[in-house]
């Protein structure tokens, strides 16, 4: 939504003649959508809590493997698959795109954020 404030704030100059409502509008719009994206945030985080507690192994497993899914990848590429081709010649790189460098930021991120509640709440409950 964040991409759309600049649009619509140009939209409301030209619909909105006074530039104090203009501002105003402008104002509650970038409200409404720091509150939104907070919203959105807040039900990810949600989302990942409830997997990572949940009694089913994969449901609370699946993040983690796809991270070392992720993290074998990485290590194939940078550092096994450097050796093996110095001895054997032979090129066995795995492409990484760039959307799952992106998926594997957003994971770590979660993960990290989900492990990071669960100790703070384990030591609030002592």
């Amino acid at each position: 939504m964040f991409q759309f404030i600049p649009l619509l704030g140009s939209v409301l100059d030209k619909i909105l003649p006074d530039k104090d409502a203009a501002d105003k509008a402008k104002h509650e719009l970038a409200m409404l959508s720091v509150s939104q994206e907070g919203k959105s945030i807040a039900n990810q985080f949600d989302v990942i809590t409830t997997e990572a507690k949940s009694e089913h192994w994969i449901v609370a497993s699946w993040r983690p493997i796809t991270m070392l899914v992720f993290v074998f990848i990485i290590a194939n590429n940078y550092i096994l698959a450097p050796y093996i081709n110095l001895f054997f010649e032979v090129d066995l790189v795995l492409d990484l795109p760039p959307q799952m460098w992106d998926l594997l930021k957003i994971g770590l991120g979660g993960y990290v954020v989900g492990r990071s509640v669960e100790k703070a709440t384990k030591a609030y409950k002592k």
